[in-house]
C-alpha cells in the first residue's frame, strides 16, 4: 500500500505540474459552451444574427432549443470528443515516461511495476471522471444561464447518468490505448490506434455488430444511433467489461517484462 500511494502521489504531481491539465479542462469545456451556444441561436436565429453570432448564409434550421436537445448534444459529444480526449490523456499518463526519457530511471525505481501502473490507472479514472462530472455542473449552469425550455427533474436525472455511464465505459477501452502507448514508446501511436478503433466502431454498428465492439458500445449508450440494431444489451457490458480486464492484463504484462535499455 505503501508502495502504491508514493506511485499516486508522484503520479498526480507529474499531472499537477503539466500543461496537459488545463488543457484538457478547456478543452471539454467547449462541449457545454458550444451546447449552449446552439442553444440560443435555435432560440432566436434573427437575433443571433443581429449580434453577427452567425452570418446570413449559416444554416441552422435542424434542431430544436429545449433541454432534450441540449442533454443529446452533450452526450454525443462526450462519446465522441470524450473518446479522444481520454485517450490523449491516457498517452500522456502512459507514453510521456518514454517521449522525457525517464523510463529507464522510473523502472529502476525500488517501487514495483504493479504499483506504478495502478497508480496510473487510478490517476486516470479520477481525471476522466473529474472532467465528466465538470462537464454535467457546467453544462447544467449554461442551460440555465441560456433558458433553455423543457427542464424535468427526470430528464435531468436520467441524461446526467447517461453522460456518467458513456464517460465509464470509454474509460474501460482506454487499457488498450495505454498498452499501444507503453508498446510504442510515446504519444503518437496510442493516438492514431485510437483514431482507428473509432473508426472501425462505426463501420461496425453501420454493419450492426456495434454492440459487440467494446469501442462502439459508449457511442450506442450516448443515443447517437438510433436504430434498433444499435442497442447495447447484457453481452455489451459484458464485452467491455472483458475489454478492460485484457488491457490492464497486457499492460502490466509489458511493463513487467520491459528492459530499462531505453
Amino acid at each position: 500500500m505503501n508502495a502504491f500511494l508514493a506511485a499516486f502521489w508522484a503520479e498526480t504531481l507529474k499531472a499537477r505540474r503539466s500543461r496537459i491539465t488545463p488543457l484538457t479542462v478547456a478543452a471539454i469545456m467547449l462541449l457545454p459552451a458550444a451546447g449552449g451556444l446552439f442553444m440560443l441561436i435555435l432560440k432566436n436565429p434573427a437575433q443571433a444574427q443581429a449580434w453577427g453570432i452567425i452570418s446570413t448564409k449559416a444554416q441552422l434550421t435542424a434542431g430544436v432549443a429545449d433541454w432534450p436537445s441540449y442533454f443529446e448534444m452533450l452526450l454525443q459529444g462526450i462519446a465522441i470528443a470524450g473518446a479522444i480526449l481520454f485517450a490523449m490523456i491516457t498517452s500522456w499518463i502512459f507514453g510521456r515516461e518514454f517521449s522525457d526519457h525517464t523510463a529507464k530511471e522510473l523502472m529502476a525505481l525500488p517501487t514495483s511495476r504493479l504499483a506504478i501502473v495502478s497508480a496510473k490507472f487510478v490517476l486516470l479514472g479520477l481525471w476522466t471522471m473529474a472532467l465528466t462530472l465538470l462537464v454535467v455542473l457546467v453544462g447544467l449552469g449554461v442551460g440555465w444561464a441560456v433558458g433553455i425550455p423543457g427542464w424535468s427533474a427526470e430528464l435531468g436525472l436520467t441524461s446526467v447518468r447517461s453522460m456518467v455511464s458513456i464517460a465509464f465505459f470509454t474509460f474501460l477501452v482506454m487499457p488498450f490505448v495505454a498498452f499501444v502507448a507503453s508498446w510504442g514508446r510515446g504519444y503518437l501511436p496510442p493516438m492514431g490506434c485510437t483514431v482507428l478503433s473509432l473508426a472501425i466502431a462505426m463501420i461496425v454498428i453501420v454493419l450492426g455488430w456495434g454492440d459487440w465492439f467494446p469501442w462502439s458500445i459508449p457511442v450506442l449508450v450516448s443515443g447517437m444511433v438510433k436504430s434498433q440494431a444499435g442497442v447495447a444489451g447484457l453481452h455489451s457490458y459484458v464485452v467491455i467489461t472483458l475489454a478492460f480486464v485484457a488491457g490492464l492484463a497486457v499492460t502490466l504484462m509489458w511493463w513487467q517484462k520491459a528492459d530499462q535499455v531505453r
